[in-house]
């Protein structure tokens, strides 16, 4: 069997997929501190919000590999995340900064929840394309 751009895809997936497990993991400790009050919202947000951006871009990368390697299943399944990180930065907060966290509005409960059950979410998400990628 030869290496193909499909395997090449599926490898440097699965590599940057363990970084955003990272972030992602960082991410709900992070907001786990803020929900106990260990720490202070804006010194916690701030470096929160320089993963943000490389996250979604990350994960744009993801699609775009798959769509030139004609990888149709494993793009259907990252399509729905890429649809919501899109949805998430374009209604970001009015400020105009490419942040997704803002400190103040972040220590609302329902915020912190909402927060804290897409970290969930997504950790699960990338847990299971990780080993998806690990196994095809």
């Amino acid at each position: 069997m030869a290496f193909t751009f499909a395997a090449f895809c599926y490898m440097l997936t699965l590599v940057l997929c363990a970084a955003l497990i990272f972030f992602i993991i960082w991410h709900i400790i992070a907001f786990d501190e803020l929900r106990t009050d260990f720490k202070n919202p804006i010194d916690q947000c701030n470096p929160g919000r320089a993963l943000v951006v490389p996250e979604y871009s990350i994960h744009g990368l993801f699609c775009l590999m798959f769509m030139c390697a004609e990888e149709w299943v494993t793009l259907g399944l990252n399509i729905p995340l890429l649809f919501y990180h899109l949805w998430r930065y374009f209604h970001r907060p009015a400020d105009g900064s490419e942040v997704m966290y803002d400190p103040v509005s972040v220590m609302n409960a329902d915020i912190l929840n909402y927060c804290q059950k897409e970290s969930w979410c997504k950790l699960g998400f990338y847990l299971l394309s990780f080993f998806y990628y690990l196994y095809r």
